[in-house]
């Protein structure tokens, strides 16, 4: 079964990570096009669904990096907003362990400029599930236009939502305020531990499932690093192992993880509706596809998850 295509909608981010410069006065960036909802687009196009990313685009230098990249992955662009705002930008530290610090230049930038007459137009007749996080559900001025695309698209696709909290640029506050409504929107939520500690501090896993639960949320996976995953289908439990690489960085791994567990629901024909089909042995499946997504993000720099292509030919080791 070919999957049926996935909107995302959300921001670009210039990821600019610092490298050694030839003076000791200097300081070298190398910048990547990444940002949650655009990496994602990206991993969903390059596993293989068809994937459209709703997006405002600068027309400046970062915005052309960005435009270039998407559609070299095979995103479709085709309801994407010409900006005249300019780009986001995050400069990124990497730890031993290649977990990233960002600081963000982001004020007034074209990423959260969304209008309702922007997104009224969008067609959702061949899309099975719309997914979405991050700062665009945050930042106004757009988040409350973006949340009532969701509202309106939710009768017709899954909804699928990361919040991927961002206390730096938005106080975790704001997320905890909203989140409840997202969760009552939302079929799928995809967090990462770091989120739960900011958004439900010292709250166990499994509780904070049964939380998100109550608030309409069905299917809630909490991604823990090496950890693995847990994922809880109205509270009937998952747990699945991470897989072992080597590590670049972690940058992007959770956008991919993501990607891996929509695109293989979608592949499956389980997405498009309440995912009243949907079962534990399914969710783990998906889980350890996006495990392993994931795990091949993190074994390149910055945020480039993999192809199809290269999944398969890891396939093929790991039965060798």
């Amino acid at each position: 079964m070919s999957p049926r295509q996935i909107t995302v909608l959300g921001e670009c981010v210039a990821d600019a990570f610092t490298e050694p410069a030839a003076a000791r006065n200097e300081l070298a960036l190398r910048v990547l096009p990444g940002g949650g909802p655009a990496n994602t687009a990206v991993a969903l196009a390059r596993l293989g669904t068809p994937a459209r990313f709703l997006a405002r685009l600068s027309g400046d230098v970062f915005g052309r990096l960005f435009r270039a990249h998407l559609e070299a992955s095979g995103v479709d662009l085709s309801y994407a907003v010409e900006a005249a705002e300019p780009s986001t930008l995050a400069v990124a530290e990497l730890d031993a362990q290649g977990r990233a610090t960002f600081s963000f230049h982001a004020q007034a930038t074209a990423d959260w400029q969304w209008t309702s007459a922007e997104l009224a137009g969008v067609d959702l007749t061949g899309t099975a599930c719309v997914h979405t996080g991050s700062l665009a559900l945050v930042k106004e001025p757009g988040a409350a236009v973006v949340e009532d695309f969701l509202a309106a698209a939710a009768p017709r696709a899954t909804i699928s939502i990361d919040p991927n909290v961002r206390p730096l640029l938005v106080h975790p506050d704001v997320y905890r305020a909203r989140l409840a409504h997202w969760c009552g929107l939302a079929d799928v939520l995809r967090l990462s531990e770091d989120d739960l500690e900011l958004l439900l501090p010292g709250t166990p896993p499994e509780q904070a499932c049964d939380t998100w639960h109550a608030a309409g949320a069905r299917l809630v996976v909490i991604t823990r690093g090496a950890d693995g995953a847990l994922a809880s289908l109205d509270g009937e439990r998952v747990r699945v192992p991470a897989v072992s690489t080597s590590v670049a960085d972690t940058v992007g791994a959770g956008d991919s993880f993501t990607a891996g567990l929509l695109h293989h629901l979608g592949a499956r024909g389980l997405l498009g509706g309440r995912l009243a089909e949907l079962r534990p042995d399914d969710v783990e499946e998906a889980c350890r596809f996006g495990a392993r997504v994931a795990a091949l993000t993190c074994s390149v720099a910055g945020p480039n998850p993999p192809w199809q292509s290269q999944l398969a030919r890891l396939a093929t080791a790991d039965r060798a």
